[in-house]
């Protein structure tokens, strides 16, 4: 926690107070339903919390922006980011039920009241949302194919609609169809511990 609070200062009392009950939710539900494998668990903070609340060094998000994470697994990015902008709406989707109570009771437990969660795939979901955003669920292209149709026209932020997504490792192939209109941003600029020097967002707009 005390590696999250160095790089975002400017939380709220509430926003600390969220972002702490984190550790303890996770462990208690990680030893009922696997959602984070044992050796992570140890590194919650670092490889899932501030690895999430990433994003929010790319883009502010501005009061009323919707946002779908897919795939989302225990939660992540879709608590971190719903913690850090609490005027936003977020969808968490992810097609294992198990994962999905998860996240909800960790949502629940915390207060999160800008949190939807949808136990399905994403192909099923028809509503509208400025952003997609994701932990490695799928390749770029995959993600491209499933939420194409749920991309806003209408911006609303600094960056336009689209996908930001985070991604480790050699991205170059996967990014190679989409290269005139992708940006990659190298977490290393943000944070300096050794997890993030591979690591990086891809966003790419959606029209």
């Amino acid at each position: 926690m005390q590696t999250v609070l160095r790089y975002f200062t400017n939380l709220s009392d509430r926003q600390i107070t969220q972002l702490q009950a984190l550790e303890g939710l996770y462990r208690d539900w990680n030893a009922k339903i696997n959602v984070i494998s044992r050796k992570d668990i140890d590194q919650l903070y670092e490889h899932h919390v501030l690895h999430s609340m990433a994003i929010a060094k790319l883009i502010s998000l501005r009061p009323g922006t919707r946002i779908v994470d897919i795939g989302t697994g225990g939660g992540f990015p879709g608590i971190p980011l719903a913690i850090l902008f609490p005027e936003c709406s977020f969808t968490l989707v992810d097609s294992i039920g198990k994962k999905i109570r998860v996240a909800s009771e960790v949502a629940g437990a915390i207060g999160l009241e800008n949190v939807t969660l949808l136990n399905t795939r994403m192909e099923e979901v028809r509503e509208s949302y400025d952003f997609a955003v994701s932990r490695a669920a799928m390749s770029l292209g995959d993600l491209v194919k499933v939420c194409r149709k749920n991309i806003a026209r209408q911006d609303r932020n600094a960056l336009p609609n689209g996908i930001i997504c985070l991604k480790g490792g050699d991205v170059q192939e996967e990014i190679k169809p989409f290269r005139k209109a992708v940006c990659v941003y190298p977490l290393s600029d943000w944070f300096q511990e050794d997890f993030f020097q591979t690591k990086q967002i891809i966003h790419l707009p959606i029209r």
